[in-house]
């Protein structure tokens, strides 16, 4: 529609204010990025060589999460978390051979946080799986979200290493995509608990 003159009437600008809605939503900024993809190395080798990102924290098994290999990539700016199911070891004495297939139901994945990205993955395929924001008060954010209608995925809980803390929460959108709410006020680590340090890959 180009018809400015309809503009106002879209908007709601002709409705009286809602005493409920008073007060802003405390966003901040963007915090990352989280793609789920069927090989979180590979993903990451290509971002870093067309887009200049560098590695700068990564969790797998080697640091304590078994079901999940992730890649924080960075540039000024930006950050991107790319994430991939850890295939469950064969009964046999061979190791599995992952493919950059974008069906991830041929690899068979050990616990149910690797089931469930796999799941994502097959009916999605690589996409968007969380829009993380940084936010002044966890508590209060995911409070105003879900007294607004949004669908709680995890309440506000903090997650703490050698690093500090950070506090998070987690608020469901339609269509698949969540968004995660961080305040890293007290942390000084890498990316998150269970994220060590990365020079590269």
């Amino acid at each position: 529609m180009t018809d400015t003159a309809a503009e106002p009437a879209l908007f709601g600008a002709d409705l009286p204010p809602d005493p409920a809605e008073a007060g802003p939503l405390p966003m901040g900024r963007a915090d990352a990025v989280v793609f789920a993809v069927a090989d979180a190395e590979r993903a990451a080798r290509r971002y870093c060589a067309a887009l200049g990102l560098r590695c700068t924290a990564y969790a797998g098994p080697e640091t304590g999460e078994p079901e999940l290999l992730s890649y924080v990539l960075a540039a000024p700016g930006t950050r991107i978390v790319l994430t991939s199911p850890v295939p469950a070891a064969p009964p046999g004495p061979a190791a599995p051979v992952r493919t950059a297939s974008r069906t991830a139901s041929r690899v068979r994945t050990g616990g149910p946080r690797g089931r469930e990205l796999t799941a994502y993955l097959d009916r999605y395929g690589d996409g968007v799986l969380d829009l993380a924001v940084s936010v002044p008060d966890v508590y209060y954010a995911y409070d105003y979200a879900v007294d607004r209608g949004a669908l709680s995925l995890a309440e506000p809980y903090e997650a703490r290493d050698d690093y500090g803390a950070v506090v998070l929460a987690t608020i469901g959108v339609p269509g698949g995509t969540r968004h995660t709410l961080v305040d890293r006020a007290g942390y000084v680590g890498p990316y998150l608990p269970g994220y060590v340090p990365c020079d590269g890959l």
